[in-house]
Order: C-alpha cells, then sequence, then structure tokens
C-alpha cells in the first residue's frame, strides 16, 4: 500500500505511514445534485450539465467534483465586474513628475552609498522578503518546463532559477559583513516562489533535485496562483471537454490573492519582514535582493516603488507608467494604448520623451501596502480580458481568459517611487 504523504511549506515533504482502513471509492453520481443545479442557475451556468447523459459515471464524478471546487460566488463576481468595467470612460492619462523619478544621472555617489548601506542594514536585520512569479512554462522557448528550469545557453549551463539563488546567497554574504563589531551571525532572505498549477509540481522537484542550490530548504516558501474558468463574451463557462472546464491561470497580479489565501503575508509578518522584493522569473539580469533599490525605498517613504528603463524610441512596445487623472496616482498602461502623437512628444525640459519611463516587472512593496493592496483588488474584482483561443470540446473557440496583472497594485498606492536603471 503506498504510504500517505504531507507536503511542508517549503516543497520538502513528510512521510507518515498508517495502518489505514481502506475505504470503499465514492460512488458515481448518477444525476447531478439538485442544489448544484439550482446554484447554478443563480448564476446563469446551468448549460454545463448539458451533456450530464451521455457521460461515464467517472466524468460524472469529475464534474461534480470540478464544480464544487468553484467559490462560485467569488467568480460571479470577477466575470460580472470585469465586463461591465469594459468601455467605461477613464481618465486622461499624464506624465509622470520627474520628481517622482530617480534617474541615473542625478543620483550622487553619496546617494548610492547611503541607499546600499541603508538596505544591507535592513537585509541584516531580516526585514527582506523576496516573491519571485515563476508560474509560466517555457511555451515561447520550445519548453513545456517552468521558465526557472531553463538553460538559457550560458557557458556555465545555470538556470534562471540557479542564477537568481545564487545572487540572494550573494546578498545574504554582503548583508552579513555588515556589521563590523561582534560575532558574525548568519542573514537569511526568505525566498517565496509562486507557481501555477501547470509548473508546481516540477519546480519543487528541480528545487529538491538541485539541493536548493546552496540555500536552506526552510527559507524557500512555493506557493500556487489561481485558475479561473475561461468564459464567452457574454461571460459563460467553456467547457474543455464534456466533463471538465476550460480555465487558465489568473496572471501574474494574481500573486496578490494567492499570498494572501495561502496565509503567507501573515508568514511575513511572523518573519519580522517589512519589506518585500518583487520580480519576474524571465529576466536574467535581475538583481534580486538589490540593496540600493531597497535603500532609496526605504528613504522615500513610499508604499510601493518600481525600476524603470528609459524607452529606446517612441514606438518601443512596452508599458510605460503614466499618472491616470489630475494630481491621480501612477499607473502602467500598455504601448497600444499611446496614440502616436503622445508615443513621440517631448519633454522640452529635459529632451527626453514625455512617456519614457517603462515597466520591467521589478517592484518593491512595504508589507502593509500588500495586506491592503490585497484586500482591495479582491474587493473591486476588476480582471483584464484577453480575448484567445480557448481549447473547447468543439475545437479551439474565441474566448476571455481572466487576468490581472502585477502593476494593477500601483493605483491603490499612496505613494511609489520610480528608481531608473540601464543594467536591471
Amino acid at each position: 500500500m503506498r504510504e500517505p504523504s504531507m507536503e511542508r511549506e517549503n516543497g520538502t515533504t513528510l512521510t507518515a505511514t498508517t495502518t489505514a482502513v481502506t475505504s470503499p471509492p465514492p460512488m458515481a453520481v448518477s444525476s447531478p445534485r439538485q442544489a448544484l443545479v439550482e446554484r447554478l442557475k443563480d448564476y446563469g451556468q446551468e448549460d454545463i450539465f448539458s451533456l450530464w447523459d451521455e457521460l461515464s459515471p467517472d466524468e460524472k464524478d469529475f464534474l461534480v467534483r470540478d464544480i464544487e471546487n468553484l467559490d462560485l460566488p467569488r467568480i460571479d463576481r470577477i466575470i460580472r465586474c470585469s465586463l461591465h468595467s469594459q468601455g467605461l470612460p477613464v481618465a486622461a492619462i499624464e506624465p509622470v513628475p520627474e520628481n517622482w523619478v530617480s534617474t541615473v544621472d542625478g543620483r550622487t555617489m553619496e546617494d548610492r552609498e547611503k541607499w546600499w548601506k541603508m538596505g544591507l542594514k535592513t537585509i541584516y536585520e531580516g526585514k527582506l522578503g523576496v516573491v519571485l512569479l515563476s508560474g509560466g512554462q517555457g511555451t515561447r522557448l520550445g519548453s513545456s518546463d517552468p521558465k526557472g528550469c531553463f538553460n538559457i545557453g550560458l557557458p556555465s549551463g545555470k538556470s534562471l532559477f540557479q542564477i537568481q539563488a545564487e545572487r540572494i546567497l550573494c546578498v545574504q554574504r554582503l548583508a552579513a559583513q555588515v556589521v563590523t563589531e561582534g560575532p558574525v551571525r548568519p542573514v537569511t532572505i526568505h525566498w517565496y516562489i509562486m507557481t501555477s498549477p501547470f509548473t508546481d509540481e516540477a519546480t519543487r522537484k528541480y528545487f529538491s533535485s538541485h539541493k536548493y542550490f546552496g540555500l536552506e530548504p526552510d527559507q524557500i516558501s512555493f506557493f500556487q496562483q489561481g485558475t479561473l474558468p475561461c468564459v464567452t463574451k457574454d461571460g459563460k463557462f467553456i467547457m474543455e471537454t464534456p466533463f471538465s472546464l476550460a480555465k487558465a491561470p489568473d496572471g501574474n497580479g494574481g500573486v496578490y490573492a494567492a499570498l494572501k489565501c495561502s496565509r503567507l503575508l501573515e508568514d511575513m509578518a511572523s518573519r519580522g519582514i517589512k519589506y518585500v522584493d518583487c520580480y519576474g522569473v524571465d529576466n536574467v539580469l535581475v538583481r534580486v535582493a538589490d540593496p540600493t533599490f531597497l535603500g532609496y525605498f526605504i528613504d522615500k517613504g513610499a508604499a510601493s516603488a518600481a525600476k524603470v528603463v528609459r524607452k529606446a524610441y517612441p514606438q518601443e512596445q512596452v508599458g510605460v507608467f503614466v499618472r491616470r487623472g489630475k494630481g491621480g496616482p501612477l499607473t502602467v498602461v500598455e504601448y497600444s494604448e499611446l496614440d502616436q502623437s503622445m508615443a513621440s512628444a517631448i519633454n522640452q525640459r529635459t529632451g527626453r520623451l514625455q512617456y519614457c519611463w517603462s515597466n520591467v516587472c521589478l517592484h518593491m512593496f512595504t508589507l502593509d501596502f500588500l495586506n491592503q493592496v490585497a484586500t482591495g483588488l479582491e474587493k473591486d474584482s476588476v480582471y483584464h480580458l484577453a480575448e484567445k483561443k480557448i481549447p473547447s470540446m468543439n475545437g479551439y473557440t474565441m474566448g476571455l481568459k481572466l487576468e490581472q496583472f502585477i502593476f494593477d497594485s500601483f493605483p491603490y498606492a499612496p505613494s511609489t517611487a520610480l528608481f531608473e536603471v540601464y543594467s536591471i
């Protein structure tokens, strides 16, 4: 008999031997439970059972379990709010005020040294956590493995996961040297790695098989982003097969809900973490836990911050930071939202493009703000609607994926500081 196992938060496995009494397999469902049918009718999704009589007993069981695992009130709210938000008027955009950006040219050596020391001291005190967005597969790279496992062709053969783990080790060593008197104690940066249902098992196995690249296993916490049903333009669930829903990950902005639902925001607080560095896995140049960026963020007293890269030319296809409305908050707009005249407009005082600060998914947040934004995004329940070809029981069909993006948090921030970089 196979031994049951329990997964620790850090991905290691505890195995418990039991002398369990075998339970009989669940009985096949002969007809949909009436209460479940009525619930689906409440949300206009009763068509899910349209092919019920053609399903095998196992398929019927699978479909019922699939539906019972859905948080239908939440999903219905997300669908309604997201569809309703389409076409609503939005405030005009304005360029980011110049004094909100720390430019490379504008920083002095004294600034850099002060921020570097401030960041290292904060890391030494255990107040920084790191969140890695790693839910995607390397399909564009010709691989079904998690992106972080990919060998990007370096002479060393190192994967993205290994490069980033070794950078954390390096910063830990630097921070341990910040105290010049008394004994040096080890420094630990806790690493929170967001996977998806498609990459979770492979990611955990990869770290385990590589002995966590020199990090301690208990300083890594794996957690999964959520998935949402794909829907038609009128909000109906799309069936991938007659007995299963078509689903897709909820975007890298799903990190906020995932951190809250997995109680990892509470975990951060219990560890004394005050600041959170957040970045995407597919960035070989990322300076994980960058002390200078952290020190700048703390010095500015902002709720959120982002590293930005100056656009190379007006038509470069990157999202940029803007100010939404007169005196409004910072947010990110896609390049397609800027018409040609706006994209080409020049700031006469600086000689730069007016909309030049591109978002490269390198962010810093206070833990307090992460708690606030997780609540705010969940309450508003507005997701981006991406029209895609969705696999369905009738072949590929056009439908909508519901996604949130990491930059959806910025409109909730009372203050955001931008930090220009060349090498990120």
